[in-house]
């Protein structure tokens, strides 16, 4: 066939045909144009019927696939991130960028250095020429650049002026887990608490390093005991909250604190952790721990009487209460009045090796093995003689960390089980070693709860919450010498005492009396109202809510008969 009747073919003419034939012939040729257009459109709307059933009906809803893209599971940083119990981020790297100098390429190392201060001022212009001017392949000009610092020296064009990317870490909540995190130095090596710690673990970089501490809590706790600290101008202060079944710290804060992006810049006192390294005598809050050891091994009872009618001599040396009743107390009363007579008496009567074997036990006489290297060991008396034995029962003669007292509290209040510190979050309760029958502890949450309804502690009073705790106040002893008017306050507490689940501890160092406190610096005035605003904060963040409708039930049970003691006296 030639091309132009393949022409008129395709067109539907046909040249030898009569006009009548070729009428007909196109007309047949117009229907099936027609035919195969139309079955074209069929089998296209079969098909987009087919695909939009497939997509809705036959597969499931699921959003599709990438088919390309990073993993980022290969994006590592160089250290691993650290979070909080509830997986908030406490620590984490950042890439950055540093500037170095190949000296060898800097043909005008005076004028190189000029330029670069224009945009780096902070750097020192004599050791910057002397590092230009060296020769060297390699030497470090800043570490750490920002964004704009990087742009800005880039712009400048010196030639032999590199960039270096490296990792930084970064704190995002600042100064408020600064003595806990601790910090790296510029080569991102752990220098201080967990980042020290664990650097090694955090170096292999299997994952978050998980707290167990809770950065809700722990705002509360810092926000609180700044306050008070403020308030009554002391040099400094700590503050904590522990779960009393696991061990877990929940928050942990000492003041002053520093920024761990820029730790070189704190003064050492600001670095130093006040809650686990320093140790100190912390007054009264020890005797808890006497009158613990007197129910436990039976040499008294709540009833037992002690003479507290004036003071206890003993070589050149006189104990004397505060402000005593300056009559025969009951042990209950001991603890009412926090009565350093009546606390010694009960002492002497158990002994010294008593004392020393259940202090051991209590965690008090050992270096705490909290996952921190910032952790101080208590200042024991050698020898241990009857005289330390007496003042050791009120809280003089003995120093140590307040990471102790809370976790030795914590045992007394939740039924006798001691459990070891800890800032890693745990599965579950940790076994533990009982020091004291839960019969004894119950006796202890009822003293701790006369504490705050009828003693020193009534300022830390919370409406539903049934606090129930202990005032400690001592003199702090610098050069081997007490000083007068510079104190230590503390006030720890457990709560809700019909069921304690939370201890709750604050120290403030050196506070001053004010108006509204009367001129007194004490811890019932100072620490105790500081713990009570915790708690009020903490609680509806830990699921415990105030039990205000059973608020007479509970009081009932946890009350004592201070006069059952008077009586057995008044009947020798």
């Amino acid at each position: 066939m030639s091309f132009y009747r393949f022409s008129y073919w395709l067109r539907g003419d046909r040249p030898e045909l009569s006009p009548d034939q070729r009428e007909r012939h196109a007309i047949e040729t117009a229907r099936n144009r027609i035919f195969i257009t139309g079955a074209m459109f069929a089998i296209g709307f079969v098909w987009i019927t087919v695909g939009l059933i497939d997509a809705t009906v036959l597969r499931q809803g699921n959003e599709p696939e990438m088919v390309s893209g990073p993993d980022t599971r290969e994006l590592k940083t160089e250290r691993a991130d650290i979070v909080d119990r509830n997986g908030m981020l406490l620590a984490t790297d950042l890439p950055t960028n540093s500037l170095y100098a190949d000296a060898r390429v800097i043909k005008d190392p005076v004028g190189s250095a000029d330029q670069l201060l224009t945009v780096l001022p902070e750097l020192d212009r004599d050791t910057l020429i002397r590092h230009l001017s060296s020769q060297k392949a390699f030497v470090w000009i800043r570490r750490n650049l920002t964004p704009e610092q990087q742009y800005a020296v880039n712009s400048l064009g010196v030639p032999g002026l590199n960039f270096q990317r490296e990792e930084r870490r970064v704190y995002p909540h600042g100064r408020l887990f600064a003595h806990v995190l601790g910090f790296t130095d510029i080569d991102n090596n752990g220098i201080a608490g967990v980042e020290r710690k664990f650097d090694n673990e955090l170096r292999i970089n299997n994952g978050p390093l998980q707290l167990s501490l809770d950065t809700r809590i722990q705002y509360a706790l810092e926000e609180e005991v700044e306050s008070a600290m403020k308030a009554y101008d002391a040099v400094g202060a700590t503050g904590m909250v522990m779960d009393i079944y696991t061990g877990e710290v929940l928050g942990m804060m000492s003041l002053p604190d520093f920024d761990p992006h820029r730790p070189g810049q704190a003064p050492a006192d600001a670095r130093f952790n006040r809650a686990t390294l320093g140790v100190y005598e912390m007054g009264s809050v020890f005797k808890l721990f006497n009158t613990a050891i007197a129910l436990e091994t039976g040499t008294a009872h709540l009833d037992t009487m002690f003479d507290a009618s004036q003071p206890l001599r003993i070589g050149r040396f006189a104990i004397n209460d505060y402000r005593g009743e300056n009559r025969w107390l009951s042990v209950a009363e001991i603890i009412k009045y926090s009565s350093n007579i009546g606390s010694a008496r009960m002492a002497l009567n158990f002994g010294t090796e008593t004392q020393r074997k259940y202090l051991k036990k209590f965690g008090i006489l050992d270096t705490p093995k909290i996952e921190l290297p910032e952790v101080g060991s208590p200042l024991v008396p050698h020898p241990w003689r009857e005289i330390n034995t007496m003042t050791i029962s009120f809280g003089h003669g003995l120093a140590v960390t307040p990471l102790q007292v809370v976790s030795g509290i914590s045992a007394l209040a939740n039924g006798g089980i001691l459990r070891p510190a800890t800032i890693l979050k745990q599965d579950g309760a940790p076994s533990g070693e009982r020091v004291i029958s839960r019969q004894t502890s119950d006796t202890l949450r009822r003293l701790m709860r006369l504490v705050v309804t009828d003693g020193s502690g009534k300022k830390a009073e919370v409406s539903g919450y049934f606090l129930g705790g202990k005032t400690g106040t001592s003199e702090k002893l610098v050069n081997g010498r007490y000083v007068k008017n510079a104190r230590m306050s503390t006030f720890v507490a457990a709560f809700p005492m019909q069921d304690p689940k939370y201890v709750v501890l604050v120290t403030l160092d050196e506070p001053k009396g004010t108006k509204e406190t009367y001129g007194f610096a004490t811890a019932g005035w100072v620490s105790a109202p500081a713990v009570g605003k915790v708690v009020t904060r903490i609680a509806p963040l830990l699921g415990i809510e105030p039990a205000n409708a059973k608020a007479p039930e509970i009081e009932q049970a946890l009350q004592i008969d201070l006069r059952k003691g008077e009586r057995k006296l008044a009947s020798f």
